[in-house]
């Protein structure tokens, strides 16, 4: 499995009313924030900012909203308490799940992500646990239908820039980078004027798992719809093979 599935949820997402998109904007926005204060306000040498950056771009933030957060963080008022969190658990049939949290209250943030793993009959576990069953990846999807290149001209742009993989499905494009080499091939696409759908630093599971029990399923994305609405959850990967459920 490639990007197909990511991409059929980043369209339902995209497609959804202006609360899915205030929530994303929030993310970013505190992205933004402890990206500034940890490398300054200028993207060209703070490699986490340009990174953040390409992310609210391709989830069509607008520029000046992406100007005024990274004035604000740098300004005087811009003072940022917040503190990066990871969690790893497991849900229902086998699935490994990671919650990556951005806090400023880290009691409230562990109760919220520990609830969510109970509602769903699933439990967190120790650092470590399952992040050894993921890749650390740059991954782009593009959207075919708003894309003028080639697949094999794509192709070779991407790879020229240094991307690692490419993969074509039904709707979309998948490039898959290193994280040094993410910020190179996310310009090179600039330059050619190549929107994507999604560009961001992910975790890409080794393998996927099918789950078959349909309370397990429910579970599962119980779990997932909860992390999803917690202001305090910045990304969640999972490895169950949710294309079924699409």
């Amino acid at each position: 499995m490639s990007g197909h599935s990511k991409f059929a949820n980043i369209k339902h997402k995209k497609e959804k009313n202006d609360a899915a998109k205030g929530k994303i904007f929030t993310v970013i926005g505190r992205e933004i924030a402890v990206a500034v204060k940890e490398g300054g306000p200028d993207p060209s040498n703070n490699f986490k900012l340009a990174q953040v950056i390409a992310k609210a771009k391709a989830n069509n933030m607008p520029n000046d909203t992406i100007e005024r957060g990274i004035k604000k963080a740098a300004g005087a008022d811009g003072s940022v308490n917040y503190q990066t969190l990871t969690y790893e658990g497991y849900g229902p049939g086998g699935t490994a799940i990671i919650v990556d949290t951005l806090t400023d209250n880290i009691n409230r943030t562990a109760a919220n992500v520990r609830a969510a793993f109970s509602k769903g009959n699933g439990n967190v576990g120790t650092p470590g646990c399952v992040s050894y069953m993921f890749d650390k990846k740059g991954q782009i999807l593009i959207d075919k239908e708003e894309c003028s290149m080639g697949s094999d001209d794509l192709m070779m742009l991407v790879l020229d820039a240094g991307a690692d993989d490419f993969n074509e499905e039904d709707d979309s494009y998948e490039i898959l980078t290193t994280p040094e080499a993410f910020q190179g091939v996310v310009e090179a696409l600039d330059k050619e004027k190549i929107v994507s759908a999604s560009a961001e630093i992910t975790m890409i599971p080794q393998n996927y798992v099918e789950v078959a029990d349909e309370n397990n399923v429910k579970c599962i994305q119980r779990i997932l719809d909860i992390l999803e609405e917690d202001d305090d959850v910045q990304a969640v990967y999972h490895n169950w093979d949710d294309s079924a459920a699409e």
